[in-house]
């Protein structure tokens, strides 16, 4: 059951995925009451964050890792020791919700947060489907699920296809007996292709840069100082999973030595019915699946006016260098399990230096 929407509380949090969910438990350890002095937003129609979206096969084998949630093993509960044939977005969304409810943290939902405008008196007023409300700190938690990338390519407006995006993704047999060529370098691509084998007539797996089967710590703790090093200075954000390499797991060596995990470099350029190379080759394609990455999802903060001549929005340690006050969680080196839950408490150790500061300046 979702809670009734204040008009007036200390802190928004923007979203109940991962990321808000893990600064929303900390902030309640460290004193704050939620639902009163903490408010998490959420446009979801139910828990489990951008998991409750994903196509119904994925299951968490498959999937980049899933991290517990700070505090859930109170619960008993683990993804590592979750149902592995069940769908992940089911597993998640019950374990979100068992947590929600086990913590008391009074999610609304659902709700669409519109816009966020800093009010002559410091406070902000966050715009939303169901009112404003006014906080002192806002921690956004948006994530990426709804803000795709698609990149541009000549002819993409010719295709007389199919052209999906993860999102639209749903199951391999809306595929059937097509021709599918599927771009991406990510483990949603490679499922995809993993899925669409004997069912889809052919796939054609197309990548910007050669993929590498590793996930070492290595390239794990350099995709992060990369992603870090990006939000510090306000550039946009390279994806943290893209650079990780793909996992060496047994299912995916023994697709790529039987021919279905062999990428090819980007084409050229995309014609009616299907897409061609710079050297003259073609692919006859069906359909086009744009597994491509996302971006972070800010519209909504444009009021506040954060974003920097390089196109990105400075972040340090999840708080914004323009405005002490506002907190990105989930963003840049932390927009995958490999940091989000690690940034919970650093945020929220910071928004409560945000609160004092603010405390003392109107005291």
């Amino acid at each position: 059951m979702s809670t009734a929407l204040p008009h007036d509380t200390r802190v928004v949090i923007i979203g109940a995925g991962q990321a808000g969910l893990s600064v929303a438990f900390h902030l309640r350890r460290l004193g704050l009451v939620p639902a009163r002095d903490v408010v998490v937003l959420d446009r979801g129609p139910r828990a489990g964050g951008a998991w409750q979206f994903r196509w119904e096969s994925l299951r968490l084998d498959t999937a980049h890792k899933v991290d517990d949630l700070p505090g859930m093993s109170e619960l008993g509960l683990s993804f590592s020791t979750a149902d592995q044939s069940l769908p992940a977005r089911d597993v998640v969304s019950d374990y979100y919700a068992s947590y929600e409810r086990h913590f008391g943290l009074g999610v609304v939902r659902p709700v669409e947060v519109t816009g966020v405008a800093k009010l002559s008196n410091g406070r902000y007023e966050v715009q939303t489907s169901l009112g404003p409300v006014r906080a002192e700190v806002v921690v956004n938690a948006s994530g990426t699920w709804a803000r795709p990338f698609l990149p541009t390519y000549p002819g993409a407006d010719t295709f007389a296809g199919i052209q999906l995006s993860t999102p639209d993704y749903r199951a391999a047999a809306d595929l059937a007996s097509l021709d599918v060529v599927v771009v991406g370098g990510g483990t949603s691509a490679v499922g995809f292709l993993l899925e669409l084998e004997g069912v889809a007539a052919s796939t054609t797996w197309v990548t910007r840069r050669p993929v590498e089967f590793t996930m070492d710590e290595h390239s794990k703790v350099a995709a992060v100082e990369r992603a870090d090093a990006a939000a510090r200075a306000g550039l946009p954000i390279p994806s943290v999973s893209s650079g990780t390499g793909l996992p060496a797991s047994p299912r995916n060596i023994a697709a790529r030595e039987r021919g279905v995990l062999v990428d090819r470099p980007m084409f050229s350029s995309i014609e009616a019915d299907g897409v061609r190379w710079s050297d003259g080759t073609f692919q006859h394609a069906d359909a086009i699946i744009w597994a491509t990455g996302f971006r972070a999802e800010l519209a909504h903060l444009a009021p506040l006016h954060l974003r920097e001549s390089g196109g990105g929005v400075a972040v340090e340690r999840g708080r914004s260098l323009r405005d002490p006050s506002i907190f990105l969680a989930g963003f840049g080196p932390q927009a995958s399990t490999i940091g989000a839950n690690r940034a919970g408490r650093v945020v929220a150790t910071q928004v409560l230096d945000a609160l004092a500061a603010t405390n003392a300046a109107t005291a």
